[in-house]
């Protein structure tokens, strides 16, 4: 667990007590901090006490945790005076601008951070490292797992946090050396005032979460880019140029690469991803320069670079190669979240069988309007279902089949050999599953079932 002197003896308070929640209360608490803490849900506030000691407590009770300095009760903080209180910490689900939270810590002057920001300020107080942030709409988790895998080939300390894998603060301290390699959300980005990144690196900006910004596609864009402006002079930024030259965000004395200028300027040659068997299509041959711009700062050879990228194994639900079953290969890209997300999974194939729909995030099709050729046939579901057929109607065979299984089944029944059965639905999952993981794990337990 990574803890902190300087919290030592300061009062914060938690909203919100999911995973990264109680990491953020470990932490705190092993630092010897006094927390107030709150959940919405007061089912999650019992199951935190008994979490820790086995039973529960009256809400508004000061508990002493064995073997922690710090204190702890559970209150909502929109009840308190937070007058001398050192952060308001919140979870990246809290959003800030609909929520009181924000506008009652204003009021006090206290900042609302996350657990990004406890560990911007724990830094100092870590053996010597480096920190690497990944940011943008789409291929962050791809781009961060790959460099995480990359170091770790190359028996380089490391590990990664943020928006992926265990929260950062619940992680133990890398030593002298290593390389913190963190996914990060707008949302997280909104939560940090002193994430100075060593290595810091924009993908894209699409469309995306504008609920958050109040439909400004510009909030969030900033938001975004907030994590290259952040960086001190002499650390290093990549970015897209195209994000670049609007954005205008790099930090007076950073070094910026281009991405697009990344895989000649480091002799690489687009050819070779054919090598990468996890890192297909035109949106990973970007994610795959990101990395190898970041690994090439960190002091990594290119042929250490070349080996980590043909070992990767990819990540789930993000064009997951489930089966080839009579010839006909089924891809789980659940992950596929938005038009921009789908668009480069579809440009990856020929011949595909297109499963989309779910919740919309964006009237029409954006970016997939451009790869339509790819597709052979489409089979929607979910609420936004008849809008993509009507949509697609004329241009591509499509099928309306509501829900999942029907779907595959539908496509499995059509499919040839060489053909691709690509789940990729542009939309959300919320209308008929939990999270796009669930949505993949049903289409992964659909496709076993036709083996």
């Amino acid at each position: 667990m990574i803890t902190s002197p300087a919290w030592k003896d300061k009062k914060y308070a938690v909203l919100g007590l999911a995973r990264s929640g109680k990491a953020t209360l470990d932490a705190l608490m092993m630092s010897g901090a006094s927390v107030k803490a709150w959940d919405s849900s007061g089912e999650v506030r019992q199951s935190f006490c008994e979490h820790f000691l086995e039973e529960s407590y009256p809400e508004d009770t000061l508990i002493l945790f064995p073997g922690m300095d710090g204190t702890l009760q559970l209150v909502d903080p929109l009840t308190l005076d937070l007058t001398g209180y050192a952060g308001v910490v919140v979870s990246p689900g809290v959003p800030l601008n609909t929520h009181p939270i924000k506008p009652h810590a204003d009021s006090f002057g206290v900042p609302v951070i996350g657990d990004i920001e406890l560990f911007a300020q724990a830094r100092t107080d870590l053996p010597p490292h480096k920190v690497v942030g990944i940011t943008g709409t789409n291929g962050k988790s791809t781009t961060t797992a790959l460099v995480h895998h990359i170091l770790k080939e190359v028996s380089v300390p490391t590990t990664m946090g943020g928006n992926i894998g265990l929260p950062i603060l619940e992680q133990d301290p890398l030593p002298e050396g290593g390389v913190y390699v963190l996914e990060l959300s707008s949302y997280q980005i909104d939560l940090t005032y002193s994430l100075d990144c060593d290595v810091a690196v924009l993908l894209n900006i699409t469309p995306d979460h504008l609920d958050r910004y109040d439909g400004d596609f510009g909030k969030y864009a900033a938001s975004k880019s907030r994590l290259l402006s952040l960086q001190t002079a002499g650390h290093n930024s990549i970015a897209r140029f195209t994000d670049a030259r609007v954005l205008g965000q790099f930090a007076e004395g950073s070094i910026a690469s281009i991405l697009e200028d990344v895989l000649q300027n480091r002799g690489f040659t687009p050819s070779e991803q054919s090598n990468w068997p996890s890192l297909q299509g035109p949106h990973n041959r970007e994610n795959a320069a990101a990395a190898i711009e970041v690994c090439d700062i960190l002091g990594i050879s290119g042929e250490q670079i070349r080996t980590g990228l043909k070992s990767y194994p990819g990540l789930a639900h993000r064009m997951e190669r489930v089966a080839e079953i009579s010839g006909v290969a089924y891809v789980n890209d659940s992950k596929g979240t938005n038009t921009a997300a789908s668009a480069p999974a579809l440009a990856a194939f020929d011949n595909v069988h297109w499963i989309l729909g779910g919740l919309a995030k964006e009237p029409g099709l954006g970016e997939c309007e451009a790869e339509l050729g790819h597709v052979k046939a489409a089979y929607t579901i979910g609420k936004a279902g008849p809008d993509f057929a009507a949509l697609l109607d004329g241009r591509v065979p499509v099928e309306q089949c509501e829900t999942l299984d029907r779907a595959v089944s539908a496509a499995a029944a059509k499919a040839e050999a060489g053909d691709t059965v690509l789940l990729s639905p542009a939309c959300a999952s919320f209308d008929q599953y939990a999270d796009f993981e669930k949505r993949g794990d049903h289409f992964r337990a659909l496709v076993d079932g036709l083996i």
